[in-house]
């Protein structure tokens, strides 16, 4: 799996399966189960550190976890996310871009849309590999008002298809769509060449993502209504990220009960 694979999945039409990892070992069990990404999250903030959000995660804090994939995920491609306040300006933006893809990262991810104009555009003047980030944006959550969903009203729906045609006209190589209603994340996807990764999303979006903690039924507080436990049915976790892949590549997930 590589970046130049992403558009021939969107092309054929194979949905995208895709994993958070944040060390070696688990890296290496999704890699080995045949996972097409894996997303070095800055969810490593929850699930990880124990925090309320992703917001004191740090560069340093990527870096490491970044270190640690790499070195066990070796066929599968590997997306960081750019952390809180680590890309408020091009000069910034490039060099901790230039830090993760030094660590490992083949592609790195900034929520956000045209507000981040500049940042998309030093990363493409430079030919790092982008992914975006529309919707729900973990990031931003205080701004937000919470974890809640995003583009239900037209004008927020509206600025959603508006950053994404943006984002792909900047060379962004695929979008996370974070939380949005199943049908506009179906729009969106249709409206783009670029593949959309989706999580709360529907399952029209070209792949899935889960926060593998959440896959596993490691849950700590509120259980979001995208989350499946692929371990209920499984005896152990390769068989449990198998049968996570399996359903998306066979659209069983998410049903219509994980989705807005």
């Amino acid at each position: 799996m590589n970046i130049k694979a992403l558009k021939t999945f969107k092309q054929s039409g194979e949905k995208i399966a895709c994993l958070t990892a944040y060390d070696a070992s688990f890296a290496s069990v999704f890699d080995m189960c045949g996972i097409d990404i894996v997303l070095i999250g800055d969810s490593l903030g929850n699930v990880i550190q124990g925090g309320e959000n992703t917001l004191g995660v740090s560069m340093d804090d990527m870096i490491y976890h970044t270190q640690a994939v790499a070195k066990g995920a070796k066929n599968t491609l590997r997306i960081v996310d750019m952390p809180y306040q680590s890309y408020t300006n091009t000069k910034q933006t490039l060099t901790n871009a230039k830090r993760l893809i030094m660590a490992g990262a083949q592609m790195v991810k900034l929520e956000g849309g045209c507000e981040h104009e500049a940042s998309f555009k030093i990363l493409q003047d430079n030919d790092i590999s982008v992914c975006g980030h529309l919707g729900l944006q973990p990031q931003s959550v205080i701004e937000m008002g919470g974890y809640k969903v995003q583009g239900r009203e037209k004008q927020s729906a509206d600025k959603i298809t508006k950053d994404a045609l943006a984002l792909a006209s900047w060379d962004v190589k695929a979008i996370v769509l974070e939380c949005i209603p199943a049908e506009l994340a179906k729009q969106v996807s249709q409206s783009l060449s670029i593949p959309t990764i989706g999580i709360g999303a529907g399952v029209n979006c070209d792949g899935q993502v889960l926060v593998s903690h959440d896959m596993l039924g490691i849950h700590v507080g509120h259980v979001p209504k995208f989350v499946k436990n692929f371990l209920t049915n499984n005896d152990d976790v390769k068989s449990a990220v198998s049968a996570f892949i399996k359903a998306v590549k066979d659209k069983s997930f998410p049903s219509r009960q994980h989705s807005y």
